[in-house]
């Protein structure tokens, strides 16, 4: 099959961030399918600074539109630039003209390109749902204005109905894209992925990393590694740290990211009394260089703002965690709340309860028998049941029967 990808912010492991599509389309690739990439490119060089690129990334066929953006960003800014991707990147989709549309969300806008190229060339779209929007956006009060709600929902319903199968994140999110009417035969769930080939390293490199800072040495480290946006709630774990610093001054937190909300969390660790002291930000690193900062990590969090539509979600942060053997610390419920305690592989806390929090990770990161089980049972888990290896054929099964169909 010739396969048109359409995803705004694909990363390779040389970029900051998620990294699910570079990992099933060069499986796709792997198996004898064209693949090409329509993306952007969010930090263009003063080379590049308009018309498309294209570039061989393990066999990805990639096209590159110059378009800035960041987490930062102002919301009206991202909304300009999702729309700016839409119109150019529909062009380029309509001339690739191939045997499978398969545009992955967020955001929403990506069906705008999607549907518009698989009209043209007659073929069938597939639509992933990573998160529901516009739901979550008008949950945490980022879309507000009555039209852009109105006109959101359309395109919620358009991409839906003009698309040949759905492949939904998580079991939660399935059961909204049903809600929202669609057939539940027309959903497949392929969570997030884990990669333990990448991520399963020598304890060296977590030692390494350990030994270039001097605050941390062999104490217990608390990591959260990540976007620091409104629906992270990252200012959760920095309320925490102030906890665990009168119960364990020891205990070390780490926040390693980037987002619009970084200066709020600056403040408020500062206002605390916890930065420098038990609570350190770091830098956001490229993709290959998390295994070594997740070997070095006691238990990494994978935190989200407390709404019930925020439960649905299916966190790159848990699914790398679980490729590197580490326990997992979440702070709200939904499926991924029942499979960590199912399967006993990290701690769920309270999202309401700061002090009990504190009391649970202090607990947990000082029981050196409980991390290496959950750990053993994480890293297991991850290879049994979430391989990408897995995830990339059942898609590749998902894009043939609509192809088949079509």
């Amino acid at each position: 099959m010739k396969i048109i990808y359409l995803h705004q912010y694909f990363n390779t492991p040389t970029m900051h961030g998620g990294t699910r599509s570079y990992e099933l389309a060069r499986r796709l690739v792997a198996m004898g399918h064209e693949v090409h990439m329509v993306t952007s490119d969010t930090r263009p060089s003063a080379g590049n600074p308009g018309g498309w690129r294209e570039t061989d990334e393990s066999g990805i066929h990639v096209h590159w539109l110059p378009l800035p953006y960041s987490n930062s960003m102002a919301y009206a800014e991202r909304m300009r630039a999702f729309g700016h991707f839409a119109v150019n990147s529909t062009h380029r989709a309509m001339q690739l003209a191939g045997d499978v549309v398969f545009a992955t969300s967020t955001p929403l806008t990506i069906a705008i390109p999607g549907l518009f190229a698989s009209r043209w060339n007659s073929t069938p779209m597939v639509f992933e749902v990573r998160d529901l929007w516009p739901a979550i956006p008008i949950a945490v009060g980022a879309l507000k204005s009555r039209p852009a709600i109105f006109a959101a929902q359309m395109l919620e319903r358009a991409a839906y109905s003009g698309a040949a199968h759905i492949v939904a994140l998580s079991p939660g999110m399935k059961a909204g894209v049903a809600a929202a009417g669609v057939s539940p035969e027309k959903i497949t769930v392929i969570p997030n992925l884990c990669d333990p080939e990448r991520f399963q390293v020598p304890a060296s490199a977590g030692e390494a990393f350990r030994r270039k800072y001097s605050w941390l040495g062999e104490r217990p480290m608390v990591l959260y590694a990540g976007t620091l946006g409104m629906v992270n709630d990252v200012g959760y774990l920095v309320r925490v740290a102030a906890d665990v610093l009168k119960r364990d001054p020891e205990v070390r937190f780490v926040i390693m990211g980037q987002g619009r909300e970084e200066a709020a969390l600056h403040t408020l660790a500062e206002r605390l009394g916890v930065r420098d002291r038990n609570l350190f930000f770091l830098p956001a690193v490229p993709k290959a260089e998390m295994p070594a900062v997740l070997s070095a990590a006691s238990i990494s969090t994978s935190l989200v703002t407390d709404l019930p539509c925020m439960q649905d979600n299916s966190a790159n942060k848990v699914f790398d965690t679980l490729a590197a053997g580490r326990p997992i610390a979440i702070n709200h419920g939904g499926w991924q709340a029942e499979l960590i305690a199912r399967e006993g592989l990290g701690v769920c806390l309270p999202p309401r309860d700061v002090s009990a929090a504190g009391a649970s990770l202090v607990e947990k990161v000082r029981d050196s028998r409980w991390l290496a089980e959950a750990g053993a049972r994480a890293g297991r888990l991850g290879r049994e049941r979430f391989s990408a290896d897995s995830a990339a054929l059942k898609l590749a099964e998902v894009l043939r029967c609509a192809v088949g169909r079509a």
